[in-house]
């Protein structure tokens, strides 16, 4: 977790946007073989593949159903359509190559417009601004219908909310409705943790190190991969504005981090073995 924090707090100042951590990410409890980048990674021999789907759409469509069972049975219905007939194609490459199929992480990654808003799903769901109560409702009706559908899950197979890569979700961390610890919370339901969350530029590795920890206890207790991509921005500080000029993100605010440095035995150095909730008897 230290080595995390001074890596993100290191990266942050190699260019002026702070853009070098988007290629970095902090992984609690996460396997091998997850098709999103950059928490991928391969284990054992062989040539070996998966698929990863930018499919958000598919939620924004679904939920605009009149009752939360149709929501959920439109969504159930596009996932399986489409993974069937992409585990079809992947099935057949593998054996044509000799390679291992690992399956498909169905996250519903989106994109910065709101035809591809997982914000904007769950606003249309009949959550009034994401960030308000009921996100988390919208959060866990959205992961639990992924969690149902047939097809070979792979990675996450969860619920993406990053900050930036979301048109909705930069607007409410632009307006303060959305905040760090909302999207924490969110990733106890779903998620795939903290991802693209633009900091204050003076935020320490001491700060940095006590969100990381909360992020990497979530994981273990409940069994469930999270990861962080935070990325301090050189020079600005808390409700500034963003300024990227990347395709993939939307413009919002810098976010205010409800974080110090930790004390007492939270701040030593020692290797912590923490159990599964469900592995507790």
């Amino acid at each position: 977790v230290r080595a995390c924090a001074e890596i993100i707090q290191r990266l942050s100042s190699i260019l002026h946007t702070g853009f070098a951590n988007l290629r970095f990410a902090a992984l609690a409890n996460v396997g091998p073989g997850s098709p999103f980048l950059p928490a991928a990674y391969h284990a054992g021999d062989g040539l070996g593949f998966a698929l990863a789907t930018e499919a958000a759409d598919l939620a924004v469509k679904a939920f605009a159903a009149p009752s939360l069972q149709a929501a959920q049975s439109s969504l159930l219905f596009e996932v399986e359509k489409h993974a069937a007939a992409l585990q079809d194609v992947a099935e057949y490459l593998g054996r044509e190559f000799g390679g291992h199929f690992g399956g498909i992480d169905f996250s519903l990654a989106p994109f910065p417009d709101a035809a591809h808003s997982i914000g904007a799903a769950f606003e249309t769901l009949g959550v009034p601004r994401l960030g308000l109560h009921g996100s988390l409702a919208a959060a866990a009706i959205l992961a639990e219908t992924l969690d149902r559908a047939k097809f070979k899950h792979t990675g996450f197979s969860g619920l993406m909310l990053p900050a930036l890569e979301d048109l909705c979700l930069a607007q409410r961390a632009a307006e303060g409705t959305l905040t760090v610890k909302d999207l924490l919370l969110y990733s106890a339901v779903c998620g795939t943790g903290l991802d693209t969350i633009p900091l204050p530029g003076d935020t320490s590795a001491d700060a940095l190190q006590a969100v990381l920890l909360d992020l990497a206890f979530l994981a273990v207790r409940l069994d469930k991969p999270l990861t962080a991509r935070l990325m301090p921005i050189p020079g600005k500080q808390s409700g500034e504005p963003t300024s990227f000029d990347f395709a993939f993100f939307a413009n919002s605010r810098v976010m205010a981090l409800d974080a110090a440095p930790l004390g007492g035995a939270l701040a030593g150095r020692e290797e912590i073995t923490l159990q599964p909730r469900h592995r507790i008897k």
